[in-house]
């Protein structure tokens, strides 16, 4: 295969188009009523947004190289390393959970609102472990690295966590009986909407669309969700449907008066890739080896990110409970308390 060929299937493997220029060509439009058909119809959307993001960014002279070098060089990463593993990981789980599960719910409109529900409890359950076992957060940390909220944040992820991932939410689905095309269409919807919502302010300046604010969760809420304030971190867990955050009480708003910091809490060099990806290892790996006895050194795996064996710890929930007790002291002194 010659280098232009190589790069047009490249091209057209982003943008998804080949199974859309095969279908023009072969006249046969009944696909789009079928789960893989609707998946290849909406898949184009994103890549081309993305593309407009850019573009318009750029025209407007809003985007700087540090906003996309890094996540869109892991992009190129992931694609050369990890697009199997999902299909692995799927299939395995599929195979191992389906059949314990007490029911299955089908593709109809109340198995797709139960699946939903499910799905969304299984993201939030992988999503919040993420944020809060040291371990997890390195696989999770590289999608929160970037400074600037745009679309190609969406493609920010080591290759490894999407194994992670998907085991956690296709074995709860499966237990909780999401039969398995119901859970490809799910899948198709839910990585639509989680790709919608990293839109930049240069397409999406509040980000709340309208309405839908109040009933799904929106760019502005997952803007939130990546945000490095205090006030902010470890909120948003869901995708779609904020269900799960209002259950278990991280569900988060913008506050207009907290302009949103973008990135993780720690400095990242700009325009590397490497400490993107691997710089919460090499942490962690430094901290595991200094740290006394076996007992700490396995803690500093599964304990929150922050969290220090001498009890000096700066979790994301000794931070928020001290700008908590930092507000009421203003409060009170405010009051002349």
């Amino acid at each position: 295969m010659d280098i232009l060929s190589w790069i047009r299937d490249q091209l057209m493997g982003f943008f998804g188009l080949d199974p859309l220029l095969k279908m023009f060509a072969s006249g046969d439009y009944r696909s789009l009523l079928t789960v893989d058909g609707f998946g290849n119809a909406i898949a184009p959307i994103i890549p081309l947004l993305l593309v407009f993001e850019l573009v318009r960014g750029i025209v407007l002279r809003r985007t700087k190289r540090e906003d996309y070098q890094v996540p869109l060089l892991t992009m190129v990463l992931n694609r050369f390393i990890g697009n199997f593993l999902t299909i692995a990981m799927v299939g395995f789980c599929v195979g191992l959970f389906n059949r314990f599960a007490p029911f299955q719910a089908g593709l109809t409109w109340y198995g797709l609102l139960y699946g939903y529900v499910a799905w969304e409890l299984a993201h939030f359950v992988y999503h919040f472990l993420a944020h809060k076992v040291r371990l997890l957060w390195c696989l999770h940390s590289t999608h929160h690295a970037p400074v600037a909220m745009n679309l190609s944040v969406n493609f920010a992820h080591i290759f490894l966590e999407g194994a992670y991932a998907d085991f956690v939410r296709t074995s709860i689905c499966m237990l909780l009986g999401v039969s398995p095309p119901l859970l490809v269409l799910i899948v198709i919807i839910d990585s639509f909407w989680g790709s919608l919502i990293h839109l930049g302010e240069n397409v999406l300046p509040k980000g709340k669309l309208g309405v839908f604010y109040r009933v799904v969760l929106t760019p502005s809420h997952h803007r939130v969700h990546h945000a490095r304030n205090v006030l902010y971190m470890d909120t948003n867990f869901c995708n779609l449907l904020p269900i799960w955050d209002r259950v278990f009480g991280t569900y988060m708003e913008v506050h207009e008066d907290v302009q949103i910091e973008y990135g993780i809490t720690r400095p990242v060099k700009p325009y590397s890739v490497l400490d993107a990806y691997l710089g919460e290892f090499w942490l962690l790996g430094r901290d595991v080896w200094y740290a006394p006895g076996i007992g700490n050194k396995l803690l500093y795996l599964v304990m929150p990110p922050g969290w220090s064996h001498d009890g000096n710890h700066h979790t994301a929930k000794a931070a928020k409970e001290a700008l908590q007790m930092q507000q009421r002291s203003g409060t009170h002194a405010e009051a002349g308390i």
